[in-house]
Order: structure tokens, then C-alpha cells, then sequence
């Protein structure tokens, strides 16, 4: 998925870039993860590389397990310029949470891969 194109792009334009679809993108900037974009003179979003990145990065986050308070701290922490220590923390402490379901998952598909060999054929 290519998310940086040819400059500003309409909101499908967007969201095919991203995967997203529009209606999620206007979710994103209703509950404030995303900051509203710029509009043309009919009114019609229109998203810079910029808006994309960052875009991305919240698909990126919430694919990692963060949830939209989650994001919404994120957000609001960038917002007040946090330290870089005060983001780092914030990340480590998700990253944590990951790979501890990484390892429930881990250990579930074990045991399923157990109960295939028990009970397949052989």
C-alpha cells in the first residue's frame, strides 16, 4: 500500500491509499484522532501527504492492539509536545501488553496444534 502519491487527494483517494475506508476516516476525525482536513471550495476533504502519514501511523497503531482512548492519549501527548521519555514509556508500555497476548496466542495455538495431531488422522 502506497500512502504518500502525487500531492493533496480526495477522501477516496485517501482511503484507498491507506485501506481504510472513508467512513472510517470520518470517524477518525470526528472522535479527533485525525485532524480535519483542508477543503476545496465545494467543500470536499482534501488530504495532504501529511494528513496520510499520520493516517497511517493510527491504522498502524490500532493493528497493534491500541484503542482509541489509547490513541486519543497518544494524540494528546504529541499534542502538548511530551518528551520524547513520556512517548517512549507510552509505547513500551503497549509494546509490553503485545507481545504478552503474542504469547497467550502463542500458547493457545500450541495447544490446538496438539489437540490437530491427537485427533487427526494418523
Amino acid at each position: 500500500m502506497t500512502v504518500l502519491g502525487d500531492g493533496p487527494c480526495s477522501a477516496g483517494e485517501a482511503a484507498r491509499r491507506t485501506g481504510l475506508t472513508v467512513d472510517t476516516l470520518r470517524y477518525y476525525e470526528r472522535v479527533g484522532l485525525v485532524p480535519p482536513p483542508a477543503r476545496d471550495r465545494a467543500g470536499h476533504r482534501i488530504y495532504t501527504d501529511e494528513d496520510l502519514v499520520w493516517i497511517g501511523m493510527v491504522g498502524c497503531l490500532r493493528s497493534a492492539g491500541l484503542g482509541i482512548s489509547d490513541l486519543r492519549e497518544f494524540r494528546t501527548r504529541l499534542d502538548d509536545r511530551a518528551g520524547a521519555d513520556d512517548l517512549t514509556s507510552f509505547l513500551t508500555a503497549h509494546r509490553a501488553e503485545l507481545l504478552a497476548r503474542r504469547a497467550r496466542l502463542d500458547a493457545a495455538l500450541a495447544v490446538l496444534d496438539e489437540k490437530i495431531a491427537h485427533y487427526g488422522p494418523g
